[in-house]
């Protein structure tokens, strides 16, 4: 009788184990091809409002700093609305149908149509990011080690997707078809839509409010839930074309969501759960930092790349230019073959007794991304004399160290929310998580009108030192928070694990 126990649940397990790894695989594909639209709207948002719609640079930067806070700044809202009022799998659906049709509208190129489209692209892929993050870490365990490497996988699958977009966007930039690139970005949604209606049944929700719901009181949440993607759909529509009200609304909801977060944190029944939610709050305000750096990359840093960067490079002979989204790819391709290094690395430490934790890796990404900023300054010193071009070495090597950076901090974070926060809030927590970069965004938006100051000057001579002055500085303050949060790391491991103690064999990082 005991064998046969035995023998149903280890086929039981088995089972949960297939289905999971289906669960995964498919997520990997969904997370690749739902980003192309985004890389590309990304990486070219700048670029085609100056060249094409003859927009100023000015209020193009303050366009794509909307799109980016808002991008993430409504990932607390899907965070909270996926899995009470609408399923994880049901909302992703709804926002890749968003997407899609909004690449139609912005293929025709009108200053109309790009708010038109823009609205709807940020109603889907501002509520469905989560959607993915939360299909993902429901497949596992709290404690359960697997987490943090399938997020990391996950993570690399959506820089195929970056890669994909940031190559076909910098082919057809250096054409300027901007239609034909924005229709590209749609097929990728449909693809993405395909993938999950094929696995529909292994990526349902589990432990959610709404799984514990009847089919009725489900049908009253899914109402609620679709008018309120229509209401964002109106607000984000009248809000882009504001920039200043967008950031002040967007800051405001961040410092309430970071205000209920320490509330929740405090009031937690658990010490435990209380030591590990204030330590979630820590790093996520921590985080402000390195994202208002990252961030840069569609903004300042595009620009300058486009005017100040020599993008004319030797290949056996030959002189290739490269377009500006090109550069980027320098970031993808790092995290695409770094993810899966770092899953591995990260299991054959923690292996031999290194405990590699969450605070740790934090500090790294705010180190490494400092120091990407703080380099540019030197080449910039460097520069043509007469022209006043930097080398493109430069900005290759800041790329590098930016996204060591990344991998240090992004997936981590996502996986940091299912390490640290109980099951019926893990939700709301990935979106405040998220809803951070968007915050961060509005940052970027101001560093970046500082860093280029005359935002219509283009000469390299003139705008190279405002530039060098702001990398500086900014570098310099995410090395500090990194130095702060080594510091503190000895009290924030023990806040995550109070049970783990020092020995011979075990050395906490």
């Amino acid at each position: 009788m005991v064998d046969e126990s035995g023998t149903l649940k280890e086929l039981s397990d088995t089972a949960v184990s297939k289905s999971t790894s289906k669960a995964t695989r498919a997520l990997f594909l969904i997370q690749t091809f739902s980003t192309l639209g985004f890389a590309i709207l990304y990486s070219t948002l700048v670029l085609y409002a100056t060249k094409k719609l003859e927009i100023s640079t000015e209020m193009a930067t303050a366009i794509m700093g909307s799109f980016a806070a808002f991008n993430y700044g409504l990932h607390f809202l899907g965070g909270y609305m996926s899995g009470r009022f609408i399923s994880n799998r049901h909302l992703f659906i709804v926002g890749m149908v968003f997407q899609l049709v909004a690449c139609f509208v912005m293929a025709q190129c009108t200053i109309f149509t790009m708010f038109l489209g823009l609205s709807m692209f940020l109603t889907g892929c501002g509520l469905n990011v989560t959607c993915v993050n939360n299909m993902l870490t429901q497949l596992f365990e709290t404690e359960d080690p697997r987490r943090e490497k399938a997020f990391l996988w996950n993570y690399s699958g959506m820089n195929i997707g970056f890669f994909i977009g940031f190559t076909v966007s910098g082919y057809f930039e250096l054409a300027a078809d901007y239609s034909s690139l924005f229709l590209f970005g749609g097929i990728g949604n449909f693809i993405a839509i395909l993938v999950v209606l094929l696995n529909w049944k292994v990526l349902a929700d589990k432990d959610t409010y709404l799984t514990d719901k009847p089919v009725g009181e489900r049908y009253k949440q899914l109402w609620k839930a679709y008018l309120i993607i229509i209401a964002l759909f109106v607000a984000l529509n009248v809000l882009l074309k504001h920039s200043d009200l967008s950031n002040f609304l967007l800051i405001g909801t961040g410092i309430a969501m970071w205000a209920i977060t320490l509330v929740i944190s405090f009031s937690r029944p658990s010490l435990r759960e209380k030591a590990r939610m204030i330590v979630f709050f820590i790093l996520t305000m921590s985080s402000l930092v390195f994202w208002a750096l990252y961030q840069l990359a569609p903004m300042a840093l595009v620009v300058f790349i486009d005017n100040n960067l020599n993008s004319v490079i030797d290949v056996f002979g030959n002189s290739i230019k490269i377009a500006p989204q090109w550069v980027q790819n320098i970031n993808t391709v790092v995290i695409v073959f770094g993810a899966p290094f770092m899953a591995w690395l990260l299991g054959v430490l923690r292996k031999r007794g290194f405990n590699i934790s969450n605070p740790a890796l934090f500090a790294t990404a705010l180190a490494a991304i400092g120091l990407g900023f703080a380099i540019l300054p030197i080449g910039i010193e460097l520069a043509d004399p007469t022209t006043g071009l930097v080398a493109f070495s430069w900005v290759f090597w800041s790329y590098i160290l930016q996204s060591i950076g990344e991998l240090c901090i992004s997936p981590i974070g996502y996986a940091m929310v299912g390490k640290l926060i109980p099951k019926k809030l893990q939700g709301m927590m990935m979106g405040i998580w998220m809803m951070t970069s968007g915050v961060a965004a509005v940052g970027s938006t101001y560093i970046s009108n500082w860093a280029m100051g005359n935002a219509e000057e283009t000469n390299p001579l003139i705008t190279n030192a405002g530039y060098s002055h702001t990398f500086g500085i900014i570098g310099g303050i995410a090395i500090a928070v990194g130095i702060l949060l080594f510091i503190l790391l000895p009290w924030l491991n023990k806040m995550i694990d109070p049970k783990v103690e020092e020995t011979t064999t075990t050395v906490n990082v």
